[in-house]
């Protein structure tokens, strides 16, 4: 009975897969799932995919997954959290095309190429696969496990612009056209999700090595004509100096077509052995010659000093360290036949330094309005498309497929001090000491590496020869100074020690560099090895040590240091691969770039599972998609004291942000330091100082304000004197920082509440304004601020565009200015231009020493009139999770430009130790009352506020 039902049942399901291909004559078949629709196309012309699979998830977003079987493969994924579907959707079939709708998309899917097409719910395009040869899944083998390398090309618009994608070092912004490279890095932050000035994402569900954008992939110079110095066809004159300080003295020439230094040791191997590296330099001259007309992109790695001209124009000006190389890109119009005039001045930085120049030609027509995923290892094409009527519901999108962003703790929106490195615990004490003396507020402060004794590496244990009591400096940090205590924890061990046996006997460790005997650059070098984070066991074998040695000394928060994982700088993505295998999911080509999700997981996940009422933060040089609900915030890496590693980070934090992970900082003043600064001469101390005046005023507005680097020492006081227009301005600015907490911890707690993002693009405010597109150094910070860094030595003034659509006042002045319009600010050595939008409210709280110490019972409410404006003050406990119960408050402010009134609203929730009754401050500002912003200065109206509703007339 129970086989002749099951037959019956197999015969049901046969004849409903029958009746589906026999509606779509000459058509693949396809079947209405549970939660979606699988096509079955023809893999004559789908790239392969025998299946595509349309996923609702909710009504904006839809998973799309084109596999290589009928099969569509099971995956837990690391980066998308597990979701449940109970969306309204239905589909229908017409012309060859499957058509599925939900209350705010249009999902297309064709019947014979398995394309997949986006419209909004009025048929309105949005962005679509390429129809034809637009996806690519081709048989690769990893590890002797056989994957697939994927792609899909969409196309979309000329008025699209694309965004997100981590963090990079390139200073590019709009990546339309653009190639970005998805591989962790020093420097560089893979997270695979792009977002569109069109209010669309793509979350890419893929860990291995990846390009974004244009995927051609890069020429060396040789594919283009090349000519020497004296006109010879077919390679450049390349001049070797070994005295950088006489170039005309030309040691010898060589004739030169490729340019490639890029990784580890090449400098050795392939650089004239007759080059003294140490002290030469090289300089590369001749012209070039393409044969296609439009826009050239061309690409150089460097360490060192390097300077790129072409016809006599400089365009590539740029320093970094030897054992970090740095990148640059620029695009050059190039007409077909004609010489462009090429030099290329390379002083390296040390005996290990790197070189690269490669180029792309124009982008084709056909491929102008495209961008393209192109992944070296997976099971299918894998994404998810998020749609929104702006870029924040898309950006919450991405956190609803990825997890939300936690709250940090409020001392986190403070000011950090840090240096590399602390070397003894009196260090640590005296600085913090000094800071309190000299009145300079700070809430944080930093134990870097090389705590533990030299050849203990992984040991996790102080070296009580330097730091004799840490329970009790922490003690002091916390009960004298009121002052955190971060430390750095990187994933590695030396050969040997105690930790290392542990993880190696269970089975835990990476072995190829032990096996390599690859030693590192401490002393005379120690062989060493990451864990791996990937193991689940391992994980919580980390955390346990970590919580043994560190964690139980009263630990506030953690450093998580070459996170990438950087097992050895510098190297190949193909040797990192190799330095990872096996991993305990999969192949390290699978899963190369997720490595820093895993470990950033274990430590939340561990301290979660001990303390679940102190915040979990996590500083971590690596993130992926998903890192922000681990409460990992990600800094910009070991950049270079450089005017242009400090204009870069603007545009790479803003790219950060837009990826979907809030928390972004970078090392004010750069973490490597040009060596004219060690010993500078009165000159160079002067541009020193300006440099790190210039970046502490940009790093006041980032979402983590923090110093940090190389020696010089890196504190306000050691920087430059007291009364120096540095040190003036270093402080005002720690100081505004303090006084914005309210307006700052506010946005912060939108961010977790309702996925706001803190630093913002000007493309997600002022959608309508197309100027913004490309402007990728200035930025909002949060509702009201534009903030304007100014990154040029010895600039007094900046051009600037003020957004249209509304006003603009001088933060300082309260001068008023329409927007829609360029204009030269004033930037003063000790300012950096600050605008604040017409339609404001900011919340100015009292002046602290650090967040904690005294509550806001005042509060003055700076309210810039001329059109409407709102703003939510919100308050919690500060550093526990309660916040996740429901206990926090929140006031909303509301402007009435008709009616000249301000609304406080009623105190809506409640938590322990809220403050019961308070004042608000008010003072008015608008274009016929220009005030200049002073917190210290007299007020228009004086509200006493116990929770209930005020309203307050002008």
């Amino acid at each position: 009975m129970i086989r002749k039902k099951f037959l019956q049942l197999l015969a049901a399901g046969l004849l409903m897969v029958a009746t589906f291909r026999a509606s779509a004559q000459n058509s693949p078949a396809y079947i209405k799932n549970n939660n979606g629709v699988t096509i079955y196309p023809d893999v004559n012309f789908s790239g392969n995919a025998r299946a595509v699979k349309l996923e609702v998830v909710t009504e904006n977003i839809v998973h799309v997954v084109a596999a290589p079987s009928t099969d569509i493969p099971k995956r837990n994924s690391l980066s998308v959290i597990p979701y449940t579907t109970n969306t309204t959707w239905k589909v229908e079939e017409e012309n060859g095309r499957l058509v599925l709708t939900t209350a705010k998309l249009t999902v297309t899917g064709d019947l014979k190429t398995g394309a997949v097409s986006f419209a909004d719910n009025n048929g309105h395009p949005i962005v679509t696969e390429r129809n034809m040869n637009g996806r690519k899944i081709a048989s690769a083998v990893f590890e002797g496990e056989p994957l697939y390398a994927v792609a899909q090309t969409f196309e979309t618009s000329t008025d699209d612009s694309y965004y997100g994608l981590g963090q990079h070092q390139d200073d590019v912004y709009n990546y339309k056209d653009q190639q970005v490279t998805l591989f962790q890095n020093n420097t560089e932050v893979a997270v695979p999700f792009l977002i569109s000035s069109k209010n669309y994402g793509i979350l890419w569900d893929n860990y291995s090595l990846s390009s974004v954008g244009d995927t051609r992939p890069w020429k060396a110079l040789s594919a283009l004509k090349l000519f020497s110095a004296k006109g010879d066809e077919g390679w450049l004159t390349a001049s070797y100096s070994n005295d950088r300080n006489q170039p005309e003295n030309v040691a010898f020439e060589k004739a030169e077509s490729v340019i490639n230094y890029e990784y580890l040791n090449a400098t050795k191997l392939y650089l004239p052995k007759e080059f003294a590296i140490e002290k030469g330099m090289v300089t590369y001259s001749g012209s070039m010659q393409s044969g296609e007309a439009g826009e050239h992109k061309f690409k150089f790695t460097y360490a060192g000093y390097i300077k790129v001209w072409m016809d006599g124009k400089l365009l590539l000006d740029r320093w970094r360290q030897a054992w970090n190389p740095g990148s640059g890109v620029f695009r050059v119009a190039m007409e077909p036949g004609k010489k462009y005039q090429l030099k290329i001045q390379w002083i390296p930085d040390g005996g290990e330094s790197y070189l690269t120049a490669k180029w792309l030609p124009p982008v084709p027509e056909q491929d102008k309005n495209t961008f393209t995923f192109n992944s070296e290892a997976g099971r299918a094409v894998d994404y998810y498309f998020v749609y929104g009527k702006n870029m924040d519901e898309v950006v919450s999108g991405y956190r609803t497929l990825t997890g939300k962003a936690s709250l940090m703790p409020k001392w986190s929106l403070g000011f950090w001090q840090s240096r590399e490195r602390y070397k003894t615990q009196e260090e640590i004490l005296s600085t913090v000491d000094e800071f309190r003396k000299r009145k300079i507020p700070l809430d944080n402060i930093v134990l870097d590496w090389s705590y533990w004794k030299q050849d203990q590496w992984g040991s996790q244990e102080f070296d009580p020869s330097r730091f004799p009591n840490p329970d009790s400096m922490i003690s002091v940090l916390h009960k004298k100074y009121h002052t955190q205590f971060m430390i750095s924890v990187w994933p590695k061990f030396y050969e040997g020690i105690p930790a290392y046996d542990l993880f190696n006997s269970k089975g835990w460790l990476y072995k190829r560099n032990i096996a390599d005997r690859q030693r590192d650059w401490i002393a005379q070098g120690y062989i060493s090895t990451f864990y791996d984070a990937f193991n689940d066991e391992a994980r919580k074998g980390f955390w346990q040590l970590i919580y043994d040695k560190i964690y139980t000394k009263g630990i506030d928060a953690w450093w998580m240091d070459a996170s990438e994982p950087d097992i050895l700088s510098n190297v190949s993505p193909e040797k990192r691969k190799e330095q990872m295998t096996p991993t305990a999911l999969g192949t390290a080509a699978e899963y190369l770039n997720a490595y820093p999700l895993e470990n950033a997981r274990g430590i939340y996940e561990g301290q979660r599972s001990v303390d679940n009422n102190k915040r979990v933060f996590l500083l971590t040089r690596s993130g992926f998609a998903g890192s922000q609900r681990y409460a990992a915030a990600i800094w910009s890496g070991d950049i270079a004291t450089h005017w242009s590693d400090l204009k870069a980070q603007i545009s790479g934090g803003l790219n950060f942000a837009m990826s979907g992970l809030p928390y972004w900082t970078m090392d004010i003043g750069g973490f490597s330091v040009e060596h004219r600064y060690e010993k500078p001469t009165e000159k160079d101390l002067d541009e020193w100082r300006e440099l790190n005046a210039r970046w502490y005023q940009f790093g006041a507005f980032c979402p983590l304000f923090r110093s940090h680097g190389q020696f010089p020492y890196r504190e306000i006081y050691n920087i430059s004197p007291e009364g120096h227009p540095a040190y003036k301005s270093m402080l005002y600015y720690n100081k505004l920082r303090y006084r914005l907490l309210p307006y700052i911890y506010s946005i912060a707690g939108a961010t977790t509440l309702k996925d706001y993002t803190m630093m913002r693009g000007l493309v997600m405010d002022f959608a309508n304004d197309t100027a913004v597109k490309n402007i990728g150094d200035q930025y909002m910070f949060g509702p009201s601020l534009l903030v304007n860094p100014v990154y040029t030595y010895k600039a007094t003034a900046r051009e600037m565009y003020l957004p249209s659509g509304q006003g603009w006042f001088n933060f300082y002045t309260g001068e008023y200015n329409e927007g829609g319009k360029q204009i030269n600010a004033d930037a003063p050595y000790e300012r950096m231009p600050l605008f604040v939008k017409e339609g404001s409210i900011i919340p100015i709280g009292p002046e602290l020493q650090y967040s904690s110490e005294k509550p806001a019972t005042e509060i003055t409410l700076f309210v810039y009139a001329g059109r409407d404006a709102s703003f939510t003050l919100y308050e919690d406990e500060n550093t526990n999770y309660n916040y996740e119960r429901g206990a926090f408050s929140n006031i909303q402010f509301n402007y009435n430009e008709a009616s000249r009134s301000l609304t406080i609203g009623n105190c809506e929730g409640s938590f322990d130790g809220m403050l019961k009754n308070r004042v608000f401050n008010v003072v008015w500002i608008d274009k016929q009352k220009p005030v200049p912003f002073d917190p210290e200065r007299k007020v228009d109206t004086v509200v006493k506020y116990s929770g209930k509703q005020v309203i307050i007339k002008r």
